[in-house]
């Protein structure tokens, strides 16, 4: 592994001295109304003229749409026209529109790092709106905070890094193989790295997909001669990651092949597809690679040993196992049978292993029930109970369910075919769930499903069948080793974080990591499909130039104060962002701290932790913080008289 605490993107002792003067400020301050939402409830003319009344405070505007051409000319007028070199603007959120003012600085020659955003909507009109004299107050502080920063703020220049234009895989289901394939056309090199020995993840084991009816492990063979006719596509199957480290542009992963053992599933009983020769010894492949797809997929759900007779009964199966079934009865003909026995009535129970009460539900092995919903499992077993219903009239299906959710386009015709198809439908609460027993001896079925029936009034119904079918939600596989290295976070759903599920939907929060399909969240097809496409675009975005800019928010060392304690390296939460060197000056040697930029996240631990006050996180100096705080706290003379 390289060693990354040389690389030259560095905060020294050298190189970075705290610029002592800088031009007058000269501050343009915007308040927008956005079309309503902020003026209704906030003053924005008084926000404005109260706002110009301030030191440095060149020019102070109101507008009806900040974000809008017109108000972004007002911005680009003032910088070009009356000398404005530091910009406000009081609006709706920074994540919707940070980048537009950033742009529209620049535009008027200004460096993109002089404008200073305040939330007026989310902070204060949203949440004050029976309030509209103390929202006024509140408007006018935090837009003086602004102002009071906009003087202090200098100049910064994004962090600037080399690129490999090559990106690692992790998984082999849909979703990676659909990366891979739309990132090696986008002109990048891609490794994709599968833990088993076959391609095509949970899709390959399936019979049909909806709504689109096609045949699955067809889809999943096409997609894979798709990426194996790639040539900058390499695919490594039987290989785990056991180490990364590095940053955005310039990963180093390790990846271990192991060979194809006796004791592990070939793919004549696994539906995937294989492609790599069986070798019998470990290979280390050391890669070098811009950003990480991971596409690490999910298992289904299973059911603990006598949760509705599962692993009690025989006949007692999940829905993947019917599919499996339904799949080999489609390619070899004949009835549909199970243990031996033709299959004459089915009950499908929905929500086994997702919508979990605490307290009702066992929980997993980390403590935790599976709250969440599984989405997909609702249509997937509508679908099945179609197929059986069309390809072998004669079996009863029973649908019991606790709530329907076909959400997608197309998804809720199953349930509508469903009823035509005389699919007998029972709803439980639960708290009241089914239970699954033994038929007495010499009865004609060899289960009995129990349910209290809440579309007939609570009545309690008995269904004899020769299979229960359980509808199993989606749990992600287990990862924790992988997020450890990569630094991703997953939710309380085990499943792993978006940055934002709007803003920033398969962004995690470590740069140059993104994801896509089921990793993130439960997900169908065509969903997963979508998020694989959403990940190669943005890391196509990211390499296609062979380098990438990250935001200067980063800490950086004061020479002149720093003494070498070494505190803030033992703090510091982020791996390889601060070391110790050696320097030699004045005939003195003498040890002081190193910031590596593109490791650091700009969390301000080390500004706490230095005895000297030795370190700062540019953007957001201490200085900053205190004028701030100072302005805010400080007496309001527009607000006197008014209650």
């Amino acid at each position: 592994m390289s060693e990354l605490s040389k690389q030259p993107q560095t905060s020294t002792a050298s190189d970075l001295t705290v610029e002592k003067t800088q031009e007058e400020p000269r501050i343009g301050v915007y308040v927008c109304d956005c079309g309503g939402n902020i003026s209704d409830v906030v003053n924005c003319d008084r926000v404005a003229c109260a706002l110009g009344k301030l030191p440095n405070v060149t020019v102070s505007r109101r507008c009806q749409f900040m974000c809008s051409d017109i108000g972004q000319k007002l911005i680009t007028d003032d910088i070009k026209e009356k000398g404005v070199n530091r910009v406000v603007v009081g609006a709706c959120s920074i994540f919707l529109h940070e980048q537009t003012f950033r742009r529209t600085v620049q535009r008027a020659g200004l460096n993109q790092y002089l404008y200073y955003h305040v939330g007026l909507r989310e902070q204060d009109s949203w949440v004050h709106h029976q309030c509209p004299a103390e929202a006024l107050d509140k408007g006018i502080r935090m837009m003086s905070a602004g102002v009071a920063k906009a003087r202090l703020m200098r100049p910064l220049e994004a962090v600037h890094l080399s690129a490999e234009k090559h990106v690692l895989i992790i998984g082999g289901g849909v979703a990676g193989l659909s990366s891979a394939l739309s990132i090696a056309r986008r002109g990048l090199h891609v490794t994709l790295v599968e833990k088993s020995h076959v391609l095509g993840g949970q899709t390959a084991q399936w019979n049909h997909l909806f709504p689109t009816e096609e045949d699955a492990l067809a889809l999943v063979q096409n997609l894979v001669k798709d990426v194996l006719e790639e040539p900058t596509v390499t695919i490594l199957t039987g290989a785990e990651v056991v180490d990364a480290k590095g940053y955005v542009g310039n990963f180093d992963v390790y990846v271990r092949l192991k060979p194809r053992g006796v004791d592990e599933e070939s793919s004549d009983s696994h539906n995937g597809v294989s492609v790599t020769p069986l070798d019998q010894k470990l290979i280390d492949v050391d890669l070098k690679v811009g950003a990480v797809v991971v596409a690490t997929g999910f298992q289904p759900y299973e059911p603990f040993h006598g949760e509705f007779g599962y692993s009690e009964f025989p006949d007692v199966i999940t829905l993947p196992q019917l599919e499996g079934l339904l799949s080999r009865t489609r390619h070899e003909g004949g009835d549909l049978k199970w243990n031996g026995h033709k299959v004459r009535s089915i009950a499908m129970i929905h929500c086994v292993g997702s919508r979990q009460i605490e307290g009702i539900h066992k929980p997993q092995s980390d403590g935790k029930v599976n709250e969440y919903c599984s989405r997909v499992c609702c249509t997937a077993t509508l679908a099945a109970a179609n197929h059986i219903r069309e390809q072998f009239p004669d079996v009863n299906v029973y649908d019991v369910y606790q709530d329907i959710r076909t959400y997608g386009r197309g998804h809720e015709d199953y349930y509508t075919k469903a009823s035509k198809n005389h699919v007998t439908f029972l709803r439980y609460h639960a708290e009241e769930a089914p239970v699954v027993v033994r038929s007495e001896k010499g009865d004609e079925f060899p289960l009995l499903v129990k349910v209290k029936d809440h579309l007939t009034w609570g009545e309690e119904i008995e269904l004899p069948v020769d299979l229960v079918v359980l509808s199993v939600g989606m749990m992600p596989n287990p990862v924790e080793d992988l997020t450890k290295m990569l630094k991703v976070a997953p939710g309380n759903d085990r499943f792993l974080l978006e940055v934002h599920p709007k803003l920033r939907p398969v962004e995690t929060a470590v740069a140059g990591i993104v994801l896509a399909g089921t990793a993130q969240a439960p997900m169908n097809i065509q969903e997963s499909c979508a998020a694989a496409e959403a990940a190669a675009c943005k890391v196509a975005i990211l390499l296609s130039g062979g380098k990438v800019d990250l935001e200067p928010y980063v800490a950086r060392v004061d020479p002149e104060r720093c003494q070498g304690s070494g505190e803030c390296i033992h703090l510091c939460p982020q791996e390889d962002a601060i070391h110790m060197e050696t320097f030699n000056a004045d005939g003195r040697t003498f040890q002081q701290a190193v910031v590596t930029s593109a490791n650091c996240n700009g969390c301000g631990v080390c500004v706490s932790a230095c005895p000297n006050k030795a370190i700062d996180v540019q953007g957001w100096r201490l200085d900053e913080f205190e004028a701030m705080v100072e302005a805010i706290a400080a007496p309001n003379p527009e607000m006197e008289g008014i209650s």
